[in-house]
């Protein structure tokens, strides 16, 4: 059976663990709490880089969110969430590319008040805004009449970007002046797959809180 090492607070692990729905397959479920349990000798073993998520199947273990997704695509290719169109791949690649590369780290500073907690930045947060809607104009744009990215059907772009672009709100970056980014937003939080993985708020801002305190107390 498949095994994801996984945290429920990383948006890294989500998109995995959304994948793994999706696509129906049988899983378990590990917890690593981001609280030194991803440094222990036994989970360094199969993460060398202390990072969550990992993927076993059958004794091979793979890291980096992206490879893993793509190890699920080739291998459990039903349903596929993979445009075959070399324009819609380029699409769902980019998407992918551009939310790693560009978004998340860019939107590092906005993490605590999407969670509704104090502290940040103000410059920084300001520049997070600046970035976050420089890649929701170019989203907005590759978005034409159908409901995913490239695709009738929900892709790996979904759960990548699906993760974070919905949160933007929280951190103060509306998503009024795309309609259909918004649109596609409405769509995947009303799915099954990503109700059955998130968070609750409470849970997360507790969790956060905690984290910090312990940051603030090193």
């Amino acid at each position: 059976m498949l095994k994801l090492y996984h945290s429920p607070m990383s948006p890294n692990s989500r998109r995995v663990w959304i994948t793994l729905l999706e696509k129906e397959l049988e899983f378990e479920l590990v917890e690593v709490k981001l609280d030194g349990e991803q440094f222990k000798p036994d989970f360094l073993t199969i993460s060398p880089f202390h990072h969550v998520p990992v993927l076993e199947d059958e004794g091979f273990h793979i890291v980096e969110s992206l490879a893993i997704l793509d190890y699920l695509e080739a291998k459990y290719s039903t349903p596929t969430m993979l445009p075959k169109d070399a324009q819609d791949l380029a699409i769902a690649r980019m998407v992918q590319m551009v939310t790693v590369n560009e978004l998340l780290s860019a939107i590092m500073p906005l993490t605590p008040q999407m969670l509704g907690l104090p502290g940040g930045d103000p410059e920084k947060i300001e520049q997070a805004k600046q970035k976050a809607s420089t890649v929701l104009k170019f989203f907005e744009n590759l978005l034409d009449d159908r409901p995913y990215f490239g695709s009738e059907h929900i892709t790996l772009a979904e759960p990548v970007a699906g993760t974070l672009v919905p949160w933007l709100p929280r951190g103060g970056v509306s998503l009024n002046d795309y309609p259909k980014l918004s649109a596609w937003c409405d769509r995947l939080l009303a799915r099954p797959t990503w109700q059955a993985t998130e968070v609750p708020l409470e849970i997360m801002k507790a969790r956060m809180a905690a984290r910090m305190a312990q940051h603030n107390a090193g």
